[in-house]
């Protein structure tokens, strides 16, 4: 309260100086204002003045008579002092002022500075305020870390201990890793390896951690590491694992060959980290496999041989042994010679047993099926066993059973060793009475008749434990009354797998003592007609032939001249268009395969634009897998086989261009086929040899021979260099080629051997294209002396 008064007491006290302040700040701003000089002079003539007025006052005020020298004296005097002081006042008044200035500018400063501070301390105290709310926040925030650390050292515990058995398991797993003998490695999406076992550290010569961070460049070979990144990036690009095999060779110098699987891995989200590797070391089953592989090649090779020299003497032996028993022999001569004979058709029979049982282990056994006359057929078999019955005093007995179809389609070959097999066992294992063959037939469904042959004899007979035995490979039934007679034990089991190949079914009877009964049973399609020539009933035709092989263009072209058509001929699809573009043709005989397009395409374009409304289109073609259907299906009016047959060309004109299609093929002539020399007919096709001769002469095919020997070389060396470099789609192209060659000049064993090669989807291709050359090479050599022999005894019977 005392503050209070003392304030308000104190202020009219200060509106004086306030006022004073006020008149001296305005003198002091004039003075400023007018300079010193200036105010000086002005001060000085008031003050002149009032000098005078005050000494003219101050005599009149104490009644002295006013002189002029006072007035003089004070003038002088004034005018003396006065200008100095004033100067000197206003100098410092102007200092003041400015000083004046200066102060207000700080006094300014202050304020704004004292105002900064009071916001400075607002800020603080916000500051502070905000602090204290901070620092509750972090001790709650402490509290609640306390309580996470708690809990975490508690997480951390049990992860402490699960860490420590996943450590367990790891150590466990890289010691079961290390321990494998398989080799095991990983690399990243860079290729870079990222880990491996022991195994790939003995391979390579580098430790793990050396290993890190290579790529296969930089550790393998380069072919090595050329075939390894290849298969990483299938396994990459596809997200699927693969299996190959290749020899690795470690860093002793040791080669071993393993079976790689190599898998892509992926982490718990789903992305790829990169590719394990598992490798198994096969070298031993490689090189088993390899000694099997060789030994196979080498049985066959030596199968081979001794099915080409063994079998010509014996075939001598047959013939002539055949031959002598048709002139004048005395009893005990001809009774010599037939168990020569005889004794030579068994040693051929069971030799065919040896090749059959090889074929069969290779999975090579194949049908061919041809027109059979079962009364003929059964009459050739029983004069063999007729021979071999009598000379053990048995009766053979053969009895036919009609109706019986006079014509089936059926493996004569394959048809004619079942029977042979089961009929010499029974005469081989029956010392008196009978042996008797009986052949029966169904009434045909569908083309289609169940044939049953039964072979029945008065033997000893089989016990009946061993019936499930005998048709087992090399079995043999092991009873006294069987060691009279010993066998090689597989004709039996060679007979199941024939008949199982022809669909049929066989089985046996017998009781011990007093004979065995087989019986064999076959579905056969009936043949609507026998073995015929015919005679081309059209008229002569305009022909384009479209064959890209010129031996088989020469044959084929021969052949139809000298059928009395008109041939242009075209080497390649194109060329093929633009005849038929620019001339109408009869018909077109359009090989399927082409350098530049195949036949199906050729004859889509020329459906397409129109070209074939009045023109027929034939198949020429050697491949044996299609059916006829296939080519009908694509667009051809029919096919004809490579290599071209008279009797099939006459056919099929007939059956496109006769007029009277009924009469044409009536009008035949049913000439019988004269089977050929059986010692050329497995390597030459002579039905096909017969016609040529026939039709273009013997000069002619010596010229395709000696185009055809010019050929093959280059044919052969192709041939090899493509299966050297695994080039499967060129060997079997240079294979097609080299079966139309051979097809075109006879060489029916070349051919055939030509036509496995070229089956590229044959399911073990690669495991017998190896045996499928050498064979080839070796019905190469052997087939081609024989044609030039036949080919010069045909030229000598002409001259």
């Amino acid at each position: 309260m005392a503050l209070k008064q003392q304030h308000q007491s104190s202020q009219p006290d200060q509106t004086k100086p306030e006022k004073i302040d006020s008149w001296a700040e305005k003198a002091a701003r004039w003075i400023s204002h007018c300079g010193a000089t200036k105010s000086a002079l002005v001060l000085f003539v008031i003050s002149l003045l009032v000098t005078c007025i005050g000494s003219l006052i101050i005599r009149y005020a104490i009644g002295a008579h006013i002189e002029l020298e006072d007035l003089i004296t004070a003038i002088v005097l004034t005018c003396t002092l006065a200008p100095m002081v004033f100067l000197v006042f206003s100098a410092l008044v102007k200092q003041l002022e400015k000083s004046r200035q200066q102060m207000q500018v700080a006094v300014a400063e202050m304020e704004r500075m004292r105002e900064a501070d009071v916001l400075l301390h607002q800020e603080l105290q916000d500051n502070i305020n905000r602090l204290n709310n901070e620092i509750e926040a972090r001790q709650q925030v402490q509290l609640d870390r306390e309580k996470v650390f708690a809990e975490l050292e508690n997480q951390m515990h049990n992860r402490t201990e699960k860490e420590e058995q996943a450590l367990r398991y790891s150590i466990l797993l890289r010691s079961i890793i290390d321990a494998s003998p398989d080799l095991i490695y990983y690399r990243n999406e860079e290729g870079k390896f990222a880990g491996c076992n022991r195994v790939a550290e003995q391979m390579t010569g580098k430790t793990e951690e050396e290993l890190m961070g290579l790529t296969p460049h930089q550790v393998y070979d380069e072919e090595l590491a050329r075939q390894v990144v290849m298969s990483d990036n299938e396994v990459l690009e596809s997200n699927a694992s693969i299996t190959e095999e290749l020899w690795l060779r470690f860093a002793d110098g040791r080669r071993r060959y393993y079976e790689m699987r190599k898998v892509p891995f992926f982490d718990p989200k789903g992305n790829r980290l990169g590719l394990l590797a598992f490798g198994r070391d096969i070298t031993e089953r490689k090189q088993a496999a390899d000694a099997v592989k060789k030994a196979s090649k080498d049985k066959t090779a030596f199968i081979a041989t001794i099915s080409h020299e063994l079998r010509t003497p014996l075939n001598g032996i047959v013939g002539l042994s055949r031959m002598l028993r048709d002139t004048q022999l005395n009893k005990e001569q001809f009774n010599w010679v037939s168990t020569i004979y005889a004794s030579a058709i068994t040693l051929g029979n069971i030799f065919n047993d040896i090749i059959d049982l090889d074929k069969i282990e290779r999975d090579r056994l194949e049908l061919q099926l041809k027109t059979v006359n079962l009364k003929e057929f059964s009459q050739e078999l029983g004069s063999i066993i007729e021979l071999l019955a009598a000379d053990k005093g048995l009766v053979y007995k053969t009895h036919l059973i009609e109706p019986i179809p006079p014509f089936l389609e059926a493996d004569g070959t394959r048809l004619r060793q079942i029977l042979w097999n089961l009929l010499f066992n029974a005469v081989k294992f029956t010392q008196q009475g009978h042996v008797s063959l009986t052949i029966e037939a169904t009434m045909p469904e569908d083309g289609v008749s169940l044939v049953t042959f039964k072979i029945t004899d008065t033997g000893v007979g089989i016990p009946e434990e061993e019936l499930e035995k005998i048709f087992a490979m090399y079995y043999q039934v092991d009873h006294p009354n069987h060691k009279s007679a010993t066998g090689t034990g597989i004709g039996l089991a060679i007979c199941q797998q024939m008949v199982s190949m022809m669909k049929g079914h066989i089985s046996v009877n017998s009781v011990l003592g007093e004979g065995t009964s087989f019986t064999v049973e076959i579905p056969m399609e009936v043949s609507s007609q026998g073995i015929r020539t015919q005679q081309l009933m059209s008229g002569s035709l305009d022909i384009l032939l479209v064959e890209d092989i010129q031996l088989n263009v020469m044959v084929a072209k021969a052949l139809l001249e000298k059928l009395g058509q008109k041939v242009s001929v075209a080497m390649t699809g194109e060329d093929a268009l633009e005849q038929v573009r620019n001339h109408h043709y009869d018909l077109i005989l359009l090989d399927i395969q082409l350098p530049d397009m195949n036949g199906f395409e050729v004859a889509s374009i020329l459906c397409e634009e129109g070209l074939i409304k009045n023109t027929r289109v034939v198949a020429l073609t050697a491949n044996v897998i299609k059916t006829r259907q296939e080519y009908l299906d694509n667009g051809m009016d029919d096919v004809i086989a490579k290599p071209i047959k008279k009797s099939r060309v006459i056919e099929v004109f007939n059956k496109l261009f006769a007029e009277n299609e009924p009469q044409a093929q009536k009008a035949a002539l049913s000439e019988p086929v004269v089977a050929p020399d059986k010692q050329l007919h497995a390597a030459l096709d002579m039905e096909l040899l017969e016609m040529l001769l026939d039709t273009i002469g013997i000069d002619m095919m010596q010229n395709s021979l000696t185009v055809f020997e010019q050929m093959m070389p280059n044919y052969l060396e192709l041939l090899q260099l493509s299966l050297s470099a695994k080039e499967k789609s060129e060997v079997c192209g240079h294979a097609h080629k080299i079966k139309g060659a051979a097809g075109s000049v006879g060489l029916a064993a070349v051919q055939k051997v030509a036509n496995k090669i070229q089956q590229g989807d044959h399911p073990a291709w690669w495991q017998n294209v190896y045996d499928w050359v050498d064979e080839l090479q070796q019905a190469y050599e052997h087939d081609l002396q024989k044609l030039k022999d036949w080919m010069a005894s045909q030229d000598s019977d002409i001259d």
